[in-house]
């Protein structure tokens, strides 16, 4: 390996553990190198949505903001209001440029009015963070660290994470009583952490900041006092397929720094009642005109996943009769002898088989015109053209029922589902990028 390719080659305090366990790494998001998986990723995959998983999310960034124009600073760069959060809470949000377009999607930690801590996505974080700084330059009274490299971040997702953690905080009662985008300090084995109720799965679950010299001791305190609940790591194949059957967006493949939050699906988290922030004139102006193309959920008539950039065409013609496969993973099998027309109406991001709804999904740009449920459009995946049925998404719970369990708070039940959403698409809470 060259000095090159080792200094492309980036690693979270967990490397070692990964190198161990790890059936493979891969570089992703960031030039971090990444678990695959462990064991399998539909045995991963199925152990998130019934007991509890742990992943290594420490390729995220951690920006420290603090001082009396802290909230100032943030209430210019993020689309959502940040004067009404409170401290303890967690607000998602994206970070726009003067056209209105998608710095980064990010979650913003409230200390008190003059700290707050910035989570970026892994790819951009660099971006994002000078992003930040160059802004906090420009204005007075904010003072901005990454804190990356000290913090590791640990993952704790499934039905099951809140009764593990219980057993092994400090503080359990502060643990059960924490609301969905919450945090609160905690300790474990010794361990001083900031626990969130949080994560990228669509389940119950925690994301828990570490000191990055403690982080390999807490894997394995975890990983070890975990069995009882069946508690395995999962890597990033289990979670392209927890966080697609979702739709949550992922920094790179859903978003490149080319899309507005309207084409997304995140315009309902832009605040247009605040006076001024970067990007608000673009926005409302794109309000006016309408979209072009719209994120959109897709269900594959294909054995196969579609490719990032596969393109997306409309149907001229889906012939009554069934061709034969002769070739490949589906030879034996039959197929609708489709054929697409020459109009490409948008293309593929991200695509991967949903195990827990038993079906190949897929999400991509698609043309407004084509982007209703129930459109048949065809997917070119490889030199085979697929049918594919647009969907609204999520594809998997689409109330939030499992993300937002009750918890309890002293001896009652708060149940976070009062209200359930009427969105077409349910946000992310979290993102690997």
């Amino acid at each position: 390996m060259s000095l090159y390719q080792h200094i492309m080659e980036r690693r979270t305090p967990f490397y070692d553990i990964h190198l161990r366990t790890a059936s493979k790494l891969v570089k992703g998001g960031g030039d971090y190198m990444y678990p695959y998986t462990y064991s399998s990723p539909v045995e991963e995959h199925h152990n998130v949505r019934t007991n509890v998983g742990m992943q290594d999310l420490s390729t995220m960034g951690e920006v420290d903001i603090k001082g009396p124009g802290a909230e100032r600073l943030l209430s210019r760069l993020m689309v959502a209001d940040v004067l009404n959060i409170h401290p303890g809470q967690v607000r998602y949000s994206t970070m726009c440029d003067e056209d209105g377009l998608i710095i980064d999607d990010i979650t913003c930690y409230k200390f008190h009015d003059e700290h707050f801590m910035i989570v970026t996505s892994s790819g951009p974080r660099k971006k994002t963070f000078n992003w930040i700084r160059e802004h906090a330059d420009a204005m007075r009274g904010a003072y901005v660290n990454d804190q990356s490299g000290a913090i590791a971040l640990i993952t704790i997702q499934g039905p099951l994470s809140r009764d593990l953690l219980a057993q092994h905080v400090a503080d359990p009662g502060a643990l059960m009583g924490l609301k969905f985008f919450r945090f609160a300090p905690n300790s474990i084995n010794g361990t001083e952490i900031l626990i969130s109720r949080s994560g990228y799965t669509g389940e119950l679950g925690f994301e828990l900041y570490v000191p990055s010299e403690e982080a390999g001791a807490l894997w394995e305190y975890l990983d070890t006092n975990g069995k009882s609940h069946s508690l395995l790591p999962y890597g990033v194949a289990a979670l392209q397929s927890l966080r697609i059957e979702k739709a949550f967006p992922l920094a790179g493949p859903d978003i490149d720094g080319t899309q507005s939050p309207f084409e997304v699906g995140l315009g309902r988290w832009i605040n247009f009642k605040k006076r001024e922030f970067v990007g608000r004139e673009a926005l409302l102006a794109m309000q006016d005109m309408g979209l072009q193309q719209r994120w959109t959920g897709i269900i594959l008539d294909s054995k196969v996943p579609a490719n990032h950039g596969d393109p997306v065409y409309s149907i001229a013609d889906v012939s009554t009769f069934k061709e034969k496969l002769f070739s490949g993973s589906e030879a034996g099998d039959t197929k609708d002898a489709e054929i697409p027309s020459q109009q490409q109406i948008g293309y593929i991001t991200s695509s991967a088989k949903g195990h827990s709804v038993k079906k190949m999904l897929a999400l991509g740009y698609l043309d407004v015109s084509h982007s209703w449920p129930g459109a048949k459009i065809a997917v070119q995946i490889g030199e085979r053209a697929v049918i594919g049925t647009v969907t609204t998404t999520p594809f998997f719970d689409p109330s939030g029922a499992r993300l937002r369990a009750k918890v309890q708070d002293g001896t009652r039940k708060i149940d976070e589902l009062a209200k359930p959403s009427t969105t077409k698409r349910s946000t992310r809470s979290r993102r690997t990028k």
